[in-house]
């Protein structure tokens, strides 16, 4: 089922103001008429007399078939839904003391992700307490990692500590 927008526009009866400029099905324009010639123009058309822009002086009415109006503007909407891309957040996760090529592969999987469109949470986990004695052992790493990386993607905040965890989010370049 269709949800029907949430935006609501005053129609027929509703629109209480004096004078209203009136555009007809066509687009043309009909002039500045009270809002209950314009009605009575609207009801011989057997269509509606819907407000499109209340903020104007005077307020400008077009007349349409307002049901139609709605469920167009509801599958406008669905398919600009549908064409979005939710943005993921990947995960790369590596240790003080990696050999090259696991490096090396986990390099290229951030690129892949970052390529993607996909933001990468990058983290160096310190398992053991002697291991966080030697931050700067992690900083290079991770300086290394962002080296490989930048062509494709930076970071939105510098690199920080969670815990026994560095972490940094990798962001891709438009």
């Amino acid at each position: 089922m269709l949800s029907i927008s949430t935006k609501e526009q005053l129609i027929n009866e509703d629109i209480r103001e004096k004078e209203v400029r009136v555009i007809g099905t066509d687009g043309e324009q009909l002039g500045i008429m009270s809002s209950a010639d314009a009605l009575e123009k609207a009801i011989e058309a057997d269509l509606d007399l819907v407000m499109i822009s209340p903020t104007a002086n005077p307020p400008v009415c077009r007349i349409m078939d307002y049901g139609k109006y709605r469920f167009e503007q509801a599958k406008r909407e669905k398919e600009a839904k549908k064409n979005q891309k939710q943005a993921e957040v990947k995960e790369i996760k590596m240790s003080l003391n990696i050999d090259t090529n696991d490096f090396n592969i986990k390099v290229k999987n951030c690129i892949k992700f970052l390529q993607n469109g996909d933001k990468v949470k990058v983290t160096i986990r310190f398992r053991r307490a002697r291991e966080l004695s030697h931050m700067n052992l992690g900083d290079d790493l991770m300086k290394k990692f962002m080296d490989a990386v930048s062509e494709y993607g930076g970071s939105e905040k510098p690199s920080k500590l969670e815990g026994k965890n560095y972490a940094v989010v990798l962001s891709p370049k438009k």
